[in-house]
């Protein structure tokens, strides 16, 4: 058996049926007389009632600067996220800092082991100057603490950028070129 599948041919000046249903937007009901009338059908604007207005929400308050950082930061010296995408958020030597330190890898967790993923467990900052926030983040991972600094400064597009980042234990060897 060969099943044919048909469609409705669309011919040139047809157009789709209309609704009318006055119940849904788009047409004006139309309002009967009764018998006893003078039979005449009047179309009546009928206004819907006023349904009470939801209270607005209040907005929804955005993050510090400085939680966010932290946050890509970790992902970034955990290997979670690759070195490249703080690319357009530093600023300074604090992209080749930041490269240094996840290369190092202290905050790494080995595969197979027990290690637990680090988590921030506290953030807290410091306003030397007005465009300026030098914050630390304490990290820990399991049974292990470690702290986190960094430097945000707002540049003239009014977006932060982190301009240092160090983190407990080794500091990055200096060069002369730097």
């Amino acid at each position: 058996m060969n099943k044919v599948m048909t469609r409705a041919r669309n011919h040139p000046g047809a157009r789709p049926p209309v609704r009318r249903d006055s119940r849904r937007p788009g047409g004006t009901p139309v309002h009967r007389t009764p018998a006893g009338g003078r039979g005449t059908e009047q179309a009546v604007h009928v206004v819907p009632p006023q349904t009470p207005r939801r209270p607005v929400a209040p907005a929804v308050p955005q993050p510090r600067p400085t939680d966010v950082f932290a946050d890509r930061l970790l992902a970034v010296l955990s290997g979670q996220r690759p070195v490249h995408c703080m690319l357009r958020h530093t600023a300074g030597r604090a992209y080749d800092d930041l490269a240094w330190l996840a290369e190092f890898g202290p905050l790494r967790t080995s595969r197979g082991t027990s290690g637990s993923r680090p988590v921030i467990r506290d953030i807290g900052y410091y306003v030397p100057s007005p465009g300026a926030i030098e914050a630390f983040a304490r990290i820990g991972a399991g049974d292990r603490l470690r702290a986190m600094a960094f430097r945000l400064e707002q540049g003239r597009d009014l977006r932060w950028r982190c301009t240092a980042v160090e983190l407990g234990g080794p500091a990055r060897p200096q060069r002369d070129d730097d």
